[in-house]
């Protein structure tokens, strides 16, 4: 079966009907082959706010139903996920270009958050507070906070959006999201999904969740809309840039994820297997495009020599290719402007004195010409150069020496991006220093493993130019709920704070 009877039937069996959305304005391409695979209308700006119309209509029901409930509603969401894995997350490999096993482990992410969701919907905790007045006790509450507009990116198609939406639903929020052009196949399979657990659902008001596609137009009315409380945005620093001072100017809220330029340092005491095996997956693991994905390796002068060798071996011997055959590791990058942009970068290296030990050429894939496929790169640098500060959105490791650990951490932190970083050691010091206050400036910071690969359990987000947003587990639920101080007097006096006296 090729690959588009394959999308056919597992449209099919998700529940896709695609007849609302026929049109040329978005021509959606796999990045397996390059063929064209569908051809869908964008939503209009009118349609896009009529979109968040209906939300906040929604909204005014659906934060009336206790969260317990709401959460009912996740779970139901999560049941049909796992039933349905096998063929959602082969639309991610046929539409994002991810090999078999990372498109099946982006839809358990989704199942993992829905989990998530479901016991944080019985823990939306608020405190109280003791008061300073006798008689009174003080508390804090969380109400839902309104219209949730979700903008994601091709890398994890269906994931951030779980991230986002499982937790906004069961805090009561309603969710508007807009796919990115290139993934939008995923987002109309993963709407009917959700609409099938709505069906039969009798608490659950109309447009509880609603997809619009398009391109900037589209996002540009969620970000100014005054009725859309939250945008949560996935994408570049440029992107961020433009969307944050909107979003702020009408005193709306931002959760933003954007560039990282993630490190890993490897210390003189570290397991070098361990390191190797690490390292290999973070930066060739999704073709090199992830947002954790590993870009920089920051070496101990005494082993630098041994450890690029042995990643060089480990990157030579990969297996580049059809991301949906048995046996790929590395897939092809979403489009040929990236491969573009990973041959510049490359050349731009090596002007800057960088040597490349392994990789970075076109790879011919057969029955796959149209796709871009690019074998993963280790550059060896003599410094920090421009372009290594500067993300890349492809498989290229570039790689430094330092000489104590206070020079690999301030390596680390000297770029501009601040999301996900590593240190392989087995120096206790070392380890406990790297997450400390004078360590990584990162909002992750791992020990003894590679710098991607988050676990939805641990609030995800980063520093500096990646947004300063947190999405998934530990309190994240905050951003979706507003936030109320309330005191409750119970005596029959009215005192003052701080001890005011008004009046005689």
């Amino acid at each position: 079966m090729d690959i588009r009877d394959n999308l056919e039937a597992i449209l099919g069996r998700l529940g896709v009907d695609l007849t609302a959305w026929k049109g040329d304005d978005l021509i959606v391409r796999t990045p397996v082959t390059g063929e064209v695979i569908a051809s869908l209308r964008a939503s209009t700006p009118v349609e896009t706010a009529g979109a968040v119309g209906r939300a906040r209509e929604a909204f005014l029901a659906w934060r009336l139903v206790p969260a317990p409930r709401r959460g009912e509603l996740v779970r139901r969401l999560g049941a049909l996920l796992r039933e349905h894995k096998g063929d959602l997350g082969m639309l991610v490999s046929i539409e994002a270009g991810k090999i078999v096993s990372e498109g099946q482990g982006e839809v358990q992410e989704m199942i993992d958050i829905c989990d998530f969701a479901v016991g944080q919907s019985r823990q939306l905790y608020g405190r109280t507070i003791a008061s300073e007045r006798p008689g009174h006790r003080m508390m804090e509450t969380w109400h839902p906070l309104g219209v949730v507009g979700v903008i994601t990116a091709f890398n994890f198609p269906v994931a951030v959006w779980a991230w986002n939406a499982a937790l906004a639903l069961v805090c009561g929020d309603p969710v508007i999201w807009k796919p990115s052009e290139k993934t939008p196949l995923t987002a109309l399979a993963v709407d009917a999904l959700f609409r099938e657990a709505v069906a039969d659902f009798n608490d659950a008001p109309e447009d509880l969740s609603q997809v619009v596609l398009g391109g900037a137009a589209v996002g540009e009315v969620l970000v100014d809309h005054r009725d859309v409380g939250l945008i949560s945005a996935t994408g570049s620093t440029r992107m961020g840039a433009a969307i944050g001072p909107r979003v702020a100017a009408r005193f709306g809220r931002c959760l933003l994820e954007l560039g990282g330029n993630n490190a890993m340092v490897v210390a003189p005491s570290a397991d070098l297997g361990l390191a190797v095996r690490a390292i290999v997956f973070a930066a060739a693991g999704t073709a090199g495009q992830r947002c954790t994905s590993l870009r920089r390796l920051i070496v101990h002068e005494s082993i630098r020599a041994e450890v690029e060798r042995r990643v060089s071996d480990a990157f030579a011997s990969l297996p580049i290719g059809n991301p949906l055959l048995p046996g790929t590791l590395v897939g092809p990058l979403i489009d040929e402007r990236a491969a573009d942009a990973m041959a510049a970068a490359i050349e731009q290296a090596k002007s800057d004195g960088g040597r490349v030990l392994v990789g970075g050429e076109r790879v011919a894939i057969e029955g796959a010409a149209g796709g871009s496929y690019v074998a993963p790169a280790v550059v060896s640098m003599p410094a920090p150069t421009q372009i290594v500060r500067t993300e890349t959105f492809a498989p290229i490791l570039y790689t430094l020496g330092y000489s104590d650990v206070a020079d690999a951490i301030s390596l680390q932190n000297d770029v501009p991006q601040g999301l996900s970083s590593s240190i392989m050691t087995g120096d206790m010091r070392e380890a406990e220093l790297f997450v400390s206050v004078t360590g990584s400036d990162c909002g992750i910071a791992n020990v003894n493993i590679g710098p991607s690969g988050a676990e939805i359990g641990g609030a995800f987000g980063g520093e500096k130019e990646t947004g300063g947003g947190r999405e998934a587990g530990s309190d994240s639920w905050k951003a979706y709920m507003r936030r109320a101080t309330n005191t409750v007097n119970f005596s029959d006096e009215l005192p003052l704070a701080q001890g005011v006296r008004f009046g005689a």
